[in-house]
């Protein structure tokens, strides 16, 4: 009982300081370790136990968020805690059973696949996306996300997991030498490869500005206020000044989703100061627009070009459940292709692989945020860059606003949460970029890939049955080495 216990008190402080919203990313490396170690002296049971009670009190890190998000509707919110603590159960679970035949190497390799696969499964079906919580969690470590240039962040997801289920492979008591030698140099060698992958991309990256953006975004949280009333016309004069006192070389500014909330009356009296100031300052400005009309409501990033010329309407593609707001399906660029999105769209692949395959190297991205998620929902931006390869300028609301570089690099952030001033801004030259990655071009296929190495693994479990006292590691193995035979390996 002592070793289950402390394996699950373990676990849990790992995760719960290791994921979430403020995360110290060597610990989310180290947080499955002492459940995978618990795994050959425990039941299939209370394995599968100690593991989802362990990532579920890790989780509380953010049940405060989920209780009060209006973005994620309180049965998602608890399906996401308790389905993701499920899942790790079975991950776990199934690396002991697969241990417990002596398929050392598919124990290590077929349980991350198992959490990529599933979880990749189940945002193909959940309208709110995600928010990769292993991926999220090292995003400040550009040399592990580089990957994700090939195999999206789901190929993050797997490094990270698969670095302590291989561990605990090798760890395995009573296992043949090779099962452990071939374990380890694959678990190994798929580590290593994967962050000198990073090491190499980031060492090619390219520094040189090509854009000058600025994010602002005021410290008090203000949803959509309506533009008719004076207190919001004095808002838009301060997001004036705010634009017109930003240093030279700017030419792309990004204000935050629901600065304004507007009906047909309002629309274009609201946006005339900053139509006037981006041309003035010959910046383009993206603002986030809530836009009401007698028949429905939309969700806008307008672009206000430095020409003078029309603005330019992009209509959100994502909202959670019940959200009363047109669904949009264009993608809309500003100068120089720069690409506008909203916030809940870059939980999703697209539009943002569209837009850079159509050749963004910018996504400006007015976004919400919630108090306490910012910087985890930023980092989800972050990741989105990389995979693509564009840089994102990310402008919350309440949050993290944000500017990363193709490469996953973070140029420059503020905080609005602790913010003393009434504004806020973060500016920064974003380079071109490399363009569009391999897994701009070709989507998802490591998670499809993963889906099949979780595959093989659950069917190794009735091809390679674990006999009576043959476990490795099990009495079968003590009374043989007794014997003096060494155990056969599977693995």
């Amino acid at each position: 009982m002592a070793i289950k216990l402390g394996a699950l008190v373990l676990s849990a402080v790992l995760f719960y300081f290791g994921t979430g919203f403020a995360p110290v990313p060597a610990l989310t490396w180290l947080a499955p370790l002492p459940v995978l170690l618990l795994a050959p002296r425990a039941s299939g049971k209370a394995t599968f136990t100690v593991a989802f009670l362990a990532y579920l009190l890790g989780l509380t890190n953010q049940v405060n968020f989920f209780l009060r998000t209006p973005s994620v509707p309180l049965p998602i919110g608890i399906g996401i805690i308790v389905g993701s603590s499920l899942l790790f159960g079975l991950v776990v679970w199934l690396f002991r059973a697969l241990g417990r035949r002596g398929l050392l190497l598919l124990a290590a390799c077929a349980p991350p696949a198992l959490w990529v696969s599933l979880m990749y499964l189940t945002v193909l079906t959940n309208p709110t996306g995600i928010i990769w919580p292993l991926a999220t969690s090292v995003a400040g470590v550009p040399a592990v996300t580089q990957i994700a240039s090939v195999t999206g962040a789901w190929g993050v997801e797997f490094t990270v997991l698969l670095a302590p289920t291989a561990l605990a492979a090798v760890l395995w008591p009573g296992a043949a030498v090779g099962a452990r030698l071939r374990t380890g140099v694959v678990g190994a060698a798929v580590c290593l490869l994967a962050i000198a992958f990073g090491a190499v991309r980031l060492a090619g990256a390219d520094s040189t500005g090509w854009r000058g953006v600025a994010v602002i975004s005021a410290s008090r949280y203000q949803w959509a206020p309506d533009a008719a009333k004076p207190d919001t016309q004095a808002l838009v004069r301060e997001y004036v000044k705010e634009i017109a006192g930003l240093p030279a070389g700017i030419a792309t500014v990004v204000l935050p989703e629901g600065t304004l909330g507007t009906d047909e009356a309002s629309l274009e009296r609201a946006l005339a100061p900053l139509r006037e100031v981006a041309r003035d300052r010959g910046v383009d400005v993206v603002i986030g627009v809530v836009h009401t009309t007698p028949e429905i409501k939309y969700n806008y990033s307008v672009g206000l070009p430095a020409d003078g010329s029309a603005p330019l309407y992009y209509t959100k593609w994502h909202f959670a459940p019940g959200e009363p707001f047109r669904r949009g399906d264009k993608l809309v660029f500003a100068r120089d292709r720069v690409g506008l999105a909203n916030c809940m769209d870059l939980n999703f692949p697209a539009p943002i692989r569209d837009y850079a395959r159509a050749g963004s190297r910018l996504m400006a991205v007015p976004a919400a945020d919630e108090f306490g998620n910012g910087w985890q929902h930023s980092r989800m931006g972050l990741l989105r860059g990389v995979e693509t390869g564009v840089s994102v300028a990310w402008a919350a609301q309440w949050g993290t606003p944000m500017i990363s570089d193709p490469w996953g690099r973070v140029l420059s952030e503020r905080d609005t949460e602790s913010a003393r001033q009434p504004f806020v801004a973060a500016f920064a030259d974003v380079p071109s970029g490399p363009g569009p990655t391999f897994y701009a071009r070709f989507g998802d296929w490591f998670a499809w890939l993963c889906l099949a190495l979780a595959v093989a693994g659950l069917v190794a479990l009735r091809s390679a049955p674990r006999e009576p006292g043959r476990g490795v590691g099990g009495e079968g193995a003590v009374r043989q080495r007794a014997a003096g035979q060494e155990e056969p390996s599977r693995g």
